[in-house]
C-alpha cells in the first residue's frame, strides 16, 4: 500500500481502487477504517479511487500527538497528500464526518480544488445544527418495520453517558434505506474498523470555526456536488441543501430511498450522478423530475442536432458521429433514462421516451433541431415528431422499429448475469409494446411533417427490411436508403452513415466519406 509523510512526520497510507483521473476520497466515521466505503458502489468502474487512511486508521501510523486527530487538524494532511500525488487540484470526494474535513479544506485551499463531492455530510465545519427533534421526525419513515418499535426504544436510552460503540449500534438501522441482510453486515463491519479513541478527539473544542469557515466558501470557484440521502437523519435533504446555498456552485442530488451509507442502499443510483458530475464532457438537466446526462460539442451557435441512442446503449455511443458532426453543427447526445448515467426510475416504455425527449429539447431550447435516433430513439423520435410536428426540423431514423405486432411475441427476456449499461426494466417494458405495439403509432406517422431519412440496414440486420420499407411509406416527405451491414450502421459503418446524413443536409458536404 502507498504510504508518504504528512506535515508532522506521521506515515499515512492511502489505497488505489480503478482506471482514469485520481479522485480523492476522505473517509467518515468519524475516523473509521475506509474498508467501509468499498469501492463506493462501484464508482471506480468511472475514476480512479485513491483512498486515504485518515491518520491512526487502516495502515497509516498513530500520530505522536494525539490531538491532531481534530478535524481541522487533519486539513494539512489532505494537502500533503495533494502534493505527493503531484496533482494541482484535486477532485475531492467526502463521506459523513469526512464532509467537514473536504469542506475545510476547500474553504482553506480552494484553488487545488476542481471539483468537491460531498456524500451525506457533516454540517458542523458550517454550524448547521441537527436537532434530536428533527432526527426523530426523519427516522419515522422507518415506522413500518417490525424491527422499528424496539430500535426506536434502544434510541431513548442513550444519555450522556452513554459509550460512542455504544451508541453507534443503536442507530445503525436508521442509517440505511433498508434494514436488510446487505445493512447489516456493512453496519457490522464498524466493530472492527473504528478508532473510538480518535473519534471522540476529532470533534474536540476549537476543531471548527463556523462563520469563518461560511466566509471562506464564497471564495470555492470549484463546482460542488452534495448527494443526500432522501432517508438520512442526519443530515436531512433540507440540512444538506443549507450546506449546498453556502457555495458559490452547488447542486444538490436527494438519492430516493436511500440512508447515509447511499452506496449500500443502491450502488448503481449512486455512482451514476457522481460519475455525471465529475466527467467533465457531461452535463444534466432534469425532465420530469428525472435527471438526464447529455454530452454537447460543437460552436454553440451552430445549428443544433440531437442524437438519441438505441437500446442499451447512451450517448456515448454516438463518439464518432458526433465528432464528425460536432464540426459545423451543435451537437446534442442525451443518455435516457434507465440508460448510462441517467436516473434509472423504473417506469419506461416508447411513449415514455417520446415524452422525455420532449421534454429534453423544451428543457434546452431546441424547438426546430434536426433529430437522429438509433432503433428505440429512432422509435422515440418518430412517435414525437408524429405528436409535436413542429418540434422536430429534419428526423434521421436509424434501424427504428416499425410498430408491427412480432409473431410469436418475444416474451418475457430473462436478465443476464453481471452489471448492465441498462436498467433491464427496460427490455421488458419495450419488449411487451413491441408484441403488441399500440396500432395509433403506426397511424400517427401521416402527421409527421419534418423530411425525413429513414436509414435501413439490409439483409444482416434482426429487423425485417420490408417493414422498414413500410414505415417510409406511412411517413409523408421520407427518404428511405439501405447501408448493407445490419442494425449499427453508425458503428459499423461511421463514414457511409455520416455520407448519408450529408446528402440529407447534415453535416458538411465538403467532408470525405463513402457512400451508402
Amino acid at each position: 500500500m502507498p504510504q508518504f509523510t504528512t506535515y508532522d512526520g506521521t506515515e499515512l497510507s492511502y489505497r488505489v481502487r480503478g482506471e482514469g483521473e485520481p479522485l480523492v476520497v476522505l473517509p467518515g466515521g468519524p475516523m473509521r477504517d475506509a474498508d467501509y466505503l468499498g469501492d463506493l458502489g462501484g464508482l471506480d468502474a468511472y475514476r480512479r479511487l485513491i483512498v486515504l487512511d485518515l491518520r491512526g486508521t487502516g495502515r497509516s501510523a498513530e500520530p505522536a500527538d494525539p490531538a491532531t486527530y481534530r478535524c481541522d487538524r487533519q486539513v494539512a494532511d489532505v494537502e500533503a497528500l495533494r502534493a505527493h500525488l503531484g496533482l494541482e487540484r484535486v477532485d475531492l470526494l467526502g463521506h459523513s464526518a469526512a464532509g467537514n474535513l473536504a469542506t475545510l479544506y476547500a474553504a482553506a485551499h480552494p484553488e487545488r480544488v476542481r471539483a468537491l463531492v460531498l456524500v451525506t455530510p457533516g454540517v458542523r465545519a458550517v454550524g448547521i445544527e441537527i436537532g434530536d427533534d428533527e432526527w426523530d421526525e426523519a427516522v419515522t419513515v422507518h415506522a413500518d418495520q417490525p424491527w422499528y418499535a424496539s430500535a426506536r426504544a434502544a434510541v431513548d436510552t442513550i444519555g450522556p453517558g452513554t459509550p460512542l460503540p455504544e451508541v453507534m449500534e443503536i442507530v445503525s438501522p436508521f442509517a440505511y434505506g433498508r434494514w436488510d441482510e446487505a445493512a447489516r453486515a456493512h453496519a457490522a463491519g464498524i466493530e472492527r474498523e473504528a478508532h473510538w479513541a480518535a473519534a471522540e478527539a476529532y470533534y474536540g473544542p476549537g476543531a471548527f470555526d463556523p462563520e469563518a469557515t461560511r466566509a471562506a466558501l464564497a471564495a470555492v470557484t470549484a463546482p460542488v456536488l452534495i448527494l443526500a440521502g432522501e432517508r438520512d437523519g442526519g443530515p436531512t435533504p433540507a440540512r444538506a441543501a443549507e450546506l449546498a446555498a453556502l457555495f458559490p456552485h452547488a447542486e444538490l442530488v436527494v438519492q430516493h430511498g436511500a440512508g447515509h451509507f447511499p452506496w449500500v442502499d443502491d450502488a448503481g443510483a449512486f455512482a451514476r450522478p457522481i460519475a455525471a458530475f465529475l466527467d467533465p464532457g457531461v452535463r444534466t438537466v432534469t425532465v420530469d423530475g428525472v435527471r438526464l446526462a447529455y454530452r454537447v460539442r460543437g460552436r454553440e451557435d451552430a445549428p443544433p442536432v440531437v442524437l438519441v441512442h438505441g437500446r442499451g446503449a447512451s450517448g456515448a455511443d454516438w463518439s464518432e458521429v458526433a465528432a464528425a458532426l460536432s464540426e459545423d453543427h451543435r451537437v446534442y447526445a442525451v443518455d435516457l433514462r434507465g440508460h448510462g448515467l441517467s436516473d434509472w426510475p423504473g417506469r419506461y416504455g416508447f411513449d415514455v421516451f417520446r415524452d422525455e425527449l420532449r421534454g429534453f429539447l423544451k428543457a434546452l431550447g431546441l424547438s426546430g433541431a434536426d433529430v437522429v435516433g438509433h432503433s428505440m430513439g429512432g422509435a422515440a423520435a418518430f412517435l414525437l415528431a408524429a405528436a409535436e410536428p413542429g418540434l422536430v426540423g429534419r428526423l434521421v431514423l436509424e434501424e427504428a422499429p416499425a410498430f408491427v405486432p412480432l409473431d410469436p411475441p418475444r416474451g418475457r427476456v430473462p436478465r443476464p448475469e453481471g452489471p448492465l449499461g441498462l436498467d433491464w426494466e427496460v427490455v421488458h417494458a419495450t419488449d411487451a409494446q413491441l408484441d403488441a405495439p399500440d396500432p395509433a403509432w403506426r397511424a400517427g406517422c401521416a402527421a409527421i411533417a419534418a423530411p425525413t431519412l429513414l436509414l435501413g440496414g439490409g439483409p444482416d440486420s434482426h429487423l425485417p427490411q420490408e417493414q422498414q420499407s413500410s414505415l417510409a411509406d406511412l411517413i409523408p416527405d421520407c427518404r428511405l436508403v439501405t447501408v448493407e451491414t445490419g442494425h449499427l450502421i453508425h458503428a459499423t459503418r461511421p463514414e457511409a452513415f455520416l455520407a448519408a446524413l450529408r446528402d440529407f443536409g447534415i453535416g458538411s458536404a465538403a467532408s470525405p466519406g463513402d457512400t451508402p
